[in-house]
This record gives structure tokens, sequence and C-alpha cells, in this order.
């Protein structure tokens, strides 16, 4: 067997920041996320996505459930973003108008009276494709502009569907931390709104609206776990590119549970693992990671932490992990392939690599240490976010149809 990276783990719990500063998440309160939900539902389409449990699953690993909340089937998109990128606009909109969003829901903001009003609105941003995808299919369900910025080695099938979707789609020859600055200078001359979900200081009124937006799939997910009498989670796992996701849904439990809530686990790409850095070096700061970040989860291939989420995951996540890519290979085939009973979930790179770490920390003698700082056994509820399907067809079928990043005899080794 040839030589595997290996997974990476700090328990912030040890460390001197954890809950000391208490970052405030107020503002993802259950209340303030229904205004999210309120808008989302107002949207043609509109459904919450499925919260599949997979009961064989969670025999196998030894824990008392498993529960994915399957994104793929989000407003048709195959992916998470819209939930966020059409909550900010709509907010932004509002403003625009000097109107709360709760009185815009998406029948009036595409009215010719209020398309007249607004005139028209270019929005801008850089994604890996579906962030991009998201921005566009708004722009233009609210009848206005997009332009979207992509960073090198990007997909061209996920170029392709943002195009297709109306906006104006350039790749660029930079990686996606260097491209989102070229689009935030390019957005101030051109008088362009940028849409981007992850924050830095000066801009971070939008990245908030977007993680309130996906705050909405974690109250969601609870709402369906208490609907179908499973409680709540005693373990939520998500993965961080940005850490947007991550951080509203650390937010979301935080503010409804306080000191009760889930332990959560933030799963990221070994190529782009800044909060696993940051909370190895211990200084309350973001570190950031440069260079190409060449890594299979390209939702994730994100080198410096958005400011927001950075402060409520620092002092509110138990624990930081830094996944190799055969960590994302295996959730996909896992959750593509379930054991008899469970039903299947179409799941990409970024959305699987969480049900791929669960395998490997309830199995493998080599992580056994954070199976015991996490407290993961047989009264564990196991609640996992699969962000995205097969946004990328072709490498989809190179994983799950012709194994590419195989892990065969990794368990038993002991990763």
């Amino acid at each position: 067997m040839g030589h595997y990276e290996k997974i990476l783990w700090a328990f912030n719990e040890d460390t001197l920041y954890f809950q000391k500063h208490a970052a405030d998440v107020s503002l993802f309160s259950e209340a303030e996320i229904a205004s999210a939900r309120k808008f989302h539902a107002s949207i043609p389409g509109y459904s919450p996505t499925p919260l599949v449990s997979l009961p064989r699953l969670a025999s196998e690993l030894g824990v008392g459930g498993v529960y994915v909340k399957d994104e793929s089937k989000r407003f048709g998109l195959n992916a998470f973003k819209a939930v966020g990128a059409s909550y900010a606009i709509a907010k932004y909109l509002a403003g625009r108008l000097g109107m709360d969003v709760s009185e815009l829901p998406c029948d009036v903001l595409t009215s010719s009276e209020v398309r007249d009003r607004l005139g028209s609105v270019t929005f801008a941003t850089t994604t890996d494709g579906n962030h991009g995808r998201a921005v566009a299919w708004t722009a233009r369900m609210l009848r206005q502009n997009a332009v979207v910025y992509m960073p090198k080695g990007s997909s061209k099938m996920r170029y392709d569907a943002i195009a297709a979707e109306g906006a104006r789609v350039t790749i660029r020859d930079v990686n996606y931390d260097e491209s989102v600055r070229l689009t935030a200078e390019e957005a101030d001359r051109n008088g362009w709104v940028v849409v981007q979900d992850t924050a830095w200081p000066g801009y971070e009124e939008i990245p908030l609206w977007i993680m309130q937006g996906y705050g909405a799939i974690a109250s969601e997910a609870l709402e369906q776990m208490r609907g179908g009498g499973h409680g709540r989670p005693t373990h939520v796992f998500a993965q961080a590119g940005v850490g947007s996701l991550a951080g509203a849904v650390q937010g979301f439990f935080r503010a409804a549970f306080g000191a009760g809530c889930p332990k959560v686990v933030v799963a990221e790409a070994s190529k782009a693992d800044c909060y696993y850095r940051s909370a190895l070096a211990g200084e309350g700061r973001p570190i950031a990671v440069t260079g190409d970040m060449d890594t299979l989860m390209a939702g994730l291939a994100c080198g410096e932490a958005n400011t927001i989420a950075f402060g409520i995951l620092r002092d509110h996540a138990s624990a930081f992990v830094s996944c190799p890519d055969y960590v994302a290979a295996r959730g996909m085939r896992m959750l593509g392939n379930p054991l008899a009973g469970d039903p299947p979930v179409c799941s990409g790179e970024s959305g699987a690599v969480t049900a791929g770490l669960l395998s490997f920390i309830a199995k493998s003698g080599g992580l056994s240490d954070m199976k015991r700082a996490l407290g993961l056994g047989k009264d564990s509820v196991i609640l996992l976010f699969s962000t995205e399907g097969d946004t990328d067809p072709e490498r989809y079928r190179s994983i799950v149809w012709d194994g590419e990043l195989p892990t065969c005899g990794l368990l038993e080794e002991g990763e």
C-alpha cells in the first residue's frame, strides 16, 4: 500500500481561547433565522431539503444515529449556496428601497413596480462554482445582473452551469483568495455590489446576511429531527472553506442551546486548513494558507477565514480537522453506495468529507484519541451536512465508479 497523508486534528477545548471570549451568536438565534426562512419560503419551488436517516451506518459505526441534510435538492441547483445568496441579495435590495425584507417576498421583489424603483443592479462574486451559480440564479430570478469570477483550475462544467444562469463568467489565473480581492477592486471601479460569502474588515454586512441564510439549513434540520421524534444531535460535523456555513451552524446551535449545544467538529481540506492551523497556533487570530490549494474539495479550497465565522468557531467549536482528499472520496462512496436498508445520498467532493471523517474517527484505531475527546459512542446522534451533489459529474464518476483516491487497508493500518 502507498503512503497516505495523515488526518490531523486539534481539540479546541484544550486551547486558551475556547469559550473565553464568547463571540456573540445572538444574530443566529431562531428568531433571526426565521426571517431568512420566511423569505426562502416565498421563492417559487421552495421546500425544506430532506433529512436522511442512516440507521445501518450508525450501527456500523457504533453510534446512536447518523442524519444527513441533503442539500443537493435545494432549488434544483444541486448545492446549498442559494439560501445564503438569495437572502443577502434580498436584504440588500430591501435596504436600497428603505424597506424591511419581511415586506418584500419574492413575488413583490420581482414585480415591475419594484424593478422600476430599483433600476439595474449588478452583483459580483468570486466562486469555485456553487456560490457563483447561486448568485447568478438569484440575480436572474430577481431580474438583475451578475458578474462571476472563478479561480484557476475551476471545472468547465461548473463554469457552464453559471453561464447558463445568464451571468458573465471569467476564469482568472489566480487562486480563490486573490480572485476575491480582485473582484472587490473591480466592483468598486464599476459600481457593482459584491456578494461574497466571506468577510474581511470593512466588508461584513452582506457576509453576515449570507451566513444567516445558511443558518436556515441548521434550523430546518433541527425542526426535522424534532418532528421525526429524533430529539437533537449530540454532535454536528460541518465542512469549512472560509467557514461561513460552519460558523452559521455553530452560531445557530449555540444560540439555541447555550452551553449545552452539540459538539461541533469542523472539517477542512488539508491543502486549505486555515482553521486547523489557527487552532494549533492558539493566538486567537486566523492563520492564512497560501498557494494553489489543489484539493479535490474545490468548494473548500479557501485559505483565508471569514472574520465573522472565525470568531464564532474559535470560541465555540469543539475540534478542527485537516482532511486529506481520500477522506472526501471515502465519504462519497459511503453515501452513494449505502449499507442495505439505508437510502443513497449523491454527495459531491465538498459535501461528503464529513461522512468520510466520521467513519475514520469511529473505525480507525489511529484516531481513538479524537473519538474519546469528542465522546463519540453508542448514545451519540450525529448530524452531517451534504452541501452539494455531483456538481462535477465527471469527477464524481471518477471517484465513485472508477475508484479514484482509494482507502483500501487504511483503517486496518490505524491511520
